[in-house]
């Protein structure tokens, strides 16, 4: 095969290899500056955010968290405990483990479920997992990085959980502000939505559709056979910045400290009412809890590249290097 047609028959396989679990899409959060929201205290107001930001588009999913699982524990050993044998649940679950394949390749995608948010997953595993992708995937650590875990103790706990990301991180887990204003805050008005689908009206409540206003909630729809659903499946309905499934689904963690002992979770799930989407309802939960409607996305710094990109364009520069050292060879 001819060298130029060599490399870019290799670089097409870089592609279409990289664009898989890795890539990771955001939705800028601008208005910097903006009011908090005074219509619901708490503990709050919530939202104001005086920097710019971004929101995952969606919940992490099954794809990437497989790919973390497969990184980070090649030997299936399981010692940080990031995997939960739920996750292989045939009713709920979207996650495998079969010790029998080579290392690297022990956990895999259930079939059909690739793209539903990775679920029983405890607020320790958002945070190693945000690690991680801060850290550049691949042999990242998850310990150290947006977040320092510090001196483990039983069940790979750290003895003194972190309170927040470390400054300077590139990727994260959102604060209670970030996470408020990605799903509420409305900047053509500068004021606040009810619900995190752009709407201050309720929801429906119904299976994956292009309808405005619409989602994956209500113990009924679980009835109906629904079920978990792929991430961005309701396509008509946004938050204010673009981001998918804010509301329904599965919770999603924060990094917010609601009690002594539990950590944030917002935007309800498909089995609870309206009620636990809304702006008002502040919730949490212990850290190490695992349950089946748990999941969590992530917030980064404004110009992060997806993963994809950067190891792509090494792979190109290495790829012209090698094209160019053949040439000055002939």
């Amino acid at each position: 095969m001819h060298t130029r047609t060599a490399i870019l028959f290799l670089l097409s396989i870089a592609l279409a290899t990289e664009v898989q679990a890795g890539t990771m899409a955001w939705s800028l959060v601008g208005n910097i500056g903006n009011s908090p929201d005074q219509s619901y205290f708490g503990n709050g107001p919530f939202g104001a955010v005086p920097y710019a930001y971004n929101i995952g588009t969606y919940d992490v999913t099954a794809n990437q968290y497989v790919e973390f699982l497969n990184a980070k524990d090649p030997g299936g050993l399981n010692q940080l405990g990031l995997y939960n044998n739920n996750m292989s649940n045939a009713a709920a679950g979207g996650v495998s483990f079969n010790n029998l394949n080579p290392a690297g390749s022990m956990y895999g995608v259930i079939s059909g479920r690739g793209n539903h948010p990775a679920n029983y997953t405890s607020w320790y595993d958002s945070i190693r997992f945000a690690n991680w992708m801060n850290n550049g995937q691949g042999n990242g650590d998850t310990e150290t990085g947006a977040y320092t875990l510090g001196t483990l103790g039983p069940g790979s706990i750290p003895v003194t959980p972190p309170l927040t990301h470390n400054a300077g991180s590139q990727i994260w887990l959102p604060t209670q502000n970030e996470w408020y204003k990605a799903a509420f805050y409305d900047p053509g008005s500068s004021s606040y939505f009810l619900y995190p689908t752009s709407s201050n009206i309720v929801p429906t409540a119904s299976g994956p559709t292009a309808a405005p206003n619409s989602a994956n909630y209500n113990e009924q729809n679980l009835h109906l056979g629904i079920g978990i659903t792929d991430v961005g499946a309701y396509k008509g309905t946004t938050s204010p910045y673009g981001a998918f499934d804010m509301g329904g689904n599965v919770f999603q963690w924060n990094e917010a400290m609601e009690t002594a002992t539990h950590r944030g979770i917002r935007g309800g799930s498909l089995l609870y009412d309206q009620s636990f989407m809304g702006a008002p309802l502040l919730t949490g939960d212990t850290p190490e809890v695992e349950i089946n409607d748990f999941g969590f996305r992530l917030a980064s710094a404004p110009g992060v590249p997806e993963p994809s990109t950067l190891a792509l364009a090494a792979f190109g520069f290495m790829a012209l290097v090698a094209l160019g050292w053949r040439r000055r060879k002939r």
